[in-house]
């Protein structure tokens, strides 16, 4: 064999045909294939609608016969810190290595697929040579997982058609039984639908919108104030306080306005604003479904006394103060980019 490990990183969101001969050739040329699952501490959602472990089972599932050979981890995404994703990826690979009992000298190469800007990655690790493979004529993920909330609507026969056609057999008969009886899938076809008329809103402007969002990342005693989204998107989630910013009010004042919609925090406006610490743009094409939206984070410091009454109000059905320590562990149940952000105010991003 020409390498002893290849590593072979994306979503998988699902496994479809291209994967799966991708997968096939890093089994032809490596003793053993090691996935890193991406988007590993996300909840679910329309970019994201399976956890690592379904994943994971769509891999091995596709390629029965190979399973000894497959090494499957899970990769967090670092939004606004490519220098943490990138150290993610080499401890990642090295814990697999050193779990799988490698030589030193192991030869680990690393192969994909250089299709457009998304695959930058690629070139970030010169350490490990490229597999670089041709295109695969199958369609791309973001439009299987179109084909699956469609199911049931309009084409129904027709979505599944284009759906068993470009995902391995065992891939599709988990992606039938995810769509005929998880209770996520109906909450995300709720969501895709929103989205689609959302976006059908705009769809007369002579260009993309771009929305402009605020967030407020209010810490007391050490706790965040988190609040419950009420509707789509991202219903039942949980959020830091905020949203679109009103067309004759500033950024901090439509934050301001947000926090108290949402939580009915009595905190005074001066102290509030006295108790500024920092903001920061985030703005990662990817962070919303709903479209082009970039939001400003403000990072309000309270360091010690007694944590004011909140409750949730406007798009909040609950508000809470959530120990600093629980929120940064909250990945899976927390709106869009929203753990990056609390990461990159609190020192962990």
């Amino acid at each position: 064999m020409e390498f002893d490990y290849l590593v072979f990183i994306g979503r998988f969101e699902p496994f479809h045909n291209g994967h799966a001969a991708v997968a096939r050739l890093a089994l032809s040329r490596a003793r053993k294939l090691i996935f890193l699952v991406g988007s590993a501490d996300t909840p679910r959602s329309l970019r994201n609608p399976w956890t690592v472990a379904e994943r994971a089972v769509m891999i091995q599932a596709a390629l029965d016969g190979h399973t000894d050979r497959l090494l499957i981890r899970p990769l967090r995404d670092h939004l606004y810190n490519e220098a943490q994703w990138i150290a993610n990826v080499q401890r990642q690979v090295a814990e697999a290595l050193r779990n799988d009992g490698a030589a030193a000298d192991a030869k680990v190469g690393l192969i994909g697929m250089d299709k457009d800007a998304s695959s930058y990655y690629l070139r970030e690790f010169p350490q490990w040579p490229l597999v670089d493979v041709q295109h695969t004529a199958t369609l791309s993920a973001t439009e299987l997982r179109r084909y699956l909330f469609e199911a049931g609507d309009v084409d129904f026969h027709g979505a599944l058609l284009m759906l068993r056609g470009n995902v391995p057999a065992p891939v599709y008969d988990m992606l039938e039984a995810f769509r005929k009886s998880a209770p996520a899938y109906g909450q995300l076809v709720a969501e895709y639908r929103f989205i689609e008329q959302y976006k059908a809103a705009w769809k007369d402007a002579p260009y993309a919108p771009t929305f402009v969002t605020t967030d407020a990342v209010v810490v007391h005693s050490g706790h965040v104030l988190l609040v419950r989204r009420r509707s789509e998107p991202g219903k039942g989630l949980w959020a830091l306080p905020g949203g679109f910013v009103g067309q004759e009010q500033s950024l901090l004042d439509s934050c301001l306005r947000e926090l108290r919609e949402e939580t009915r925090l009595k905190i005074p406006l001066p102290v509030l604003k006295g108790s500024l610490k920092g903001q920061q743009v985030f703005d990662h094409p990817d962070r919303s479904q709903r479209g082009r939206t970039i939001t400003h984070g403000f990072h309000f410091e309270f360091p010690a006394g007694d944590l004011p009454p909140v409750r949730g109000g406007d798009d909040a059905d609950k508000a809470r103060w959530i120990p600093v320590s629980e929120a940064l562990d909250m990945g899976p149940q927390l709106f869009e980019d929203h753990l990056h952000i609390l990461e990159y105010f609190l020192g962990r991003g």
